[in-house]
């Protein structure tokens, strides 16, 4: 599918297209678009959709990608929408030799896009809901003012992370109970007798009524609120807070866009590397024209160049699924190869399996980033690659290589990406000391929270809940209740 392609480029896509199908790769249709350097920045600035709820932090987007294509430090390539058709812009300054590449890069977004388990549940009509929420949005802001409808926004995205990234996946509340099934309901049973027709005089009507009253009511107070600590935090506002009816609309479009763009910050690395895969592929194999090598190799050595310190997930996942496909191909895994510690033995094992492919494909639809990292990545590769973990050095007060162990270098690289290396924050009691108030846990991973930003996290929850929100966590090894009531922020110790 082409959308305003002039005709030369629509021969590249077709050929493209073709060298991608050949290979095994499986999209949707394909609709792109071609833009000039100021479109592109704006149509990016929105999060590639072209129609968006109006909000300064956009403009603000916008104004960071202008500059930085101004000042010559960064240049957008490509953009592809999970979507189906899938939306992808071509830069129209770009030469053909970019233009090939995008598409080839394109077609391997699509390919995971539509074949990854992250991606299953996402909306494959985003493109119309984002311009349904935008209208939505527009009308509130036209209704009730710019200021009123923004500052809610504003306090809203603040939260936005506080999701169950894998809600789609796993069912964390219990399925609701047929009648008669589940927890007992205590009965009062009066007092016993022998005698029948004493029962009446012994245990009177009234009294078994109020009796049964109570223990309803003691049952209650002791039944939790949440039954289960709740990881989604927005979730919990919209089914308990006190949201007028346009702020429970407003935060639902918030939630469902964080839940859409979700896998794509779940699979950073493995999208990436997937589609440079391709376009490497691709190029080198079957689309490059001799007098094009150059300004190819040029233009895809800066997109794999990484600076000492960073991580790039293109460079990273490329390398990794090569190294998968090398691995299988040559037989380089299962017991045998494992337990064998012969370096020499180990260098030259090659069993000529040749299931390489197969396997790339079966890692792109079954991993995310974290199973795929815990999975594939291994000493000899980090050695390979160079991996370390760098950090602040107080001792020298500067930035080093830490270490290079290859635990410790695995143990911070999936730190980083679990949960996008967020804090894991759950609702725990939406009736804290049977008072109304909200609290919430943070499940520790090693580091604390930065203060100012949990300050700022409970100010927001606290206009949205409307009641004091507190928040335990452990600071410096110590148990710590931090808290706001709308006022003041306070802070008391707590045992963990």
């Amino acid at each position: 599918m082409a959308k305003n392609l002039p005709p030369h480029l629509q021969e590249l896509r077709e050929e493209i297209e073709g060298y991608a199908r050949g290979y095994g790769l499986d999209f949707f249709d394909v609709v792109f678009e071609v833009l000039t350097y100021d479109e592109i920045n704006m149509v990016a600035a929105y999060g590639g959709f072209p129609n968006r709820y109006p909000h300064w932090r956009f403009g603000m987007e916008y104004e960071q990608l202008a500059k930085g294509y101004e000042y010559g430090l960064s240049k957008i390539y490509e953009m592809v929408i999970n979507n189906n058709p899938t939306y992808a812009y071509l830069l129209e300054a770009n030469a053909d030799v970019d233009q090939k590449l995008v598409m080839a890069h394109v077609f391997g977004h699509g390919d995971f896009f539509k074949n990854n388990y992250m991606f299953q549940h996402t909306n494959r009509k985003m493109m119309d809901e984002m311009a349904n929420h935008a209208t939505r949005v527009r009308r509130y802001i036209d209704r009730l003012g710019v200021e009123l409808v923004e500052d809610f926004v504003d306090r809203s995205l603040s939260l936005e992370n506080l999701i169950d990234y894998h809600s789609p996946f796993i069912q964390r509340k219990p399925r609701a109970r047929a009648e008669g099934e589940g927890e007992a309901t205590p009965h009062v049973q009066g007092f016993t007798t022998d005698r029948e027709y004493m029962r009446g005089f012994i245990n009177p009507k009234e009294y078994l009524e109020a009796e049964q009253k109570r223990l309803d009511e003691e049952q209650a107070k002791q039944k939790r609120f949440p039954e289960r600590p709740e990881r989604d935090v927005l979730l919990f506002l919209l089914d308990h807070a006190p949201l007028e009816r346009w702020e429970h609309d407003v935060l639902s479009i918030l939630r469902d866009e964080a839940y859409y763009f979700a896998p794509q910050g779940q699979t950073k690395i493995m999208n990436e590397g997937w589609a440079s895969f391709w376009h490497s592929t691709i190029m080198t194999q079957k689309a490059l024209r001799d007098s094009e090598v150059i300004d190819y190799a040029d233009h895809h050595s800066g997109t794999l160049g990484t600076r000492p310190g960073a991580l790039n997930p293109y460079k990273l996942g490329i390398e990794l699924y090569r190294d998968i496909e090398d691995r299988w191909n040559k037989g380089r895994f299962g017991k045998e190869y494992d337990e064998c510690d012969d370096l020499r033995a180990r260098r030259s094992w090659d069993k000529k399996l040749g299931l390489g492919r197969q396997k790339i494909f079966e890692v792109r639809r079954h991993y995310n980033d974290v199973t795929f990292i815990d999975e594939f990545l291994t000493a000899e590769f980090a050695i390979e690659q160079k991996l370390f973990v760098y950090g602040w050095s107080d001792k020298r007060n500067q930035w080093e290589i830490l270490d290079r162990e290859f635990r410790k270098v695995k143990d911070k690289l999936l730190h980083q990406i679990t949960n996008f290396g967020q804090p894991i924050i759950e609702v725990v009691d939406g009736n804290f000391e049977n008072r109304g108030e909200l609290l919430l846990v943070h499940r520790h991973d090693g580091i604390d929270l930065q203060p100012d930003y949990a300050k700022e996290t409970l100010r927001s929850l606290v206009s949205l809940w409307r009641r004091p929100v507190n928040l335990v966590t452990r600071i410096e090894g110590k148990g710590m209740m931090l808290g706001f009531d709308g006022k003041e922020q306070s802070e008391r110790k707590v045992e963990l």
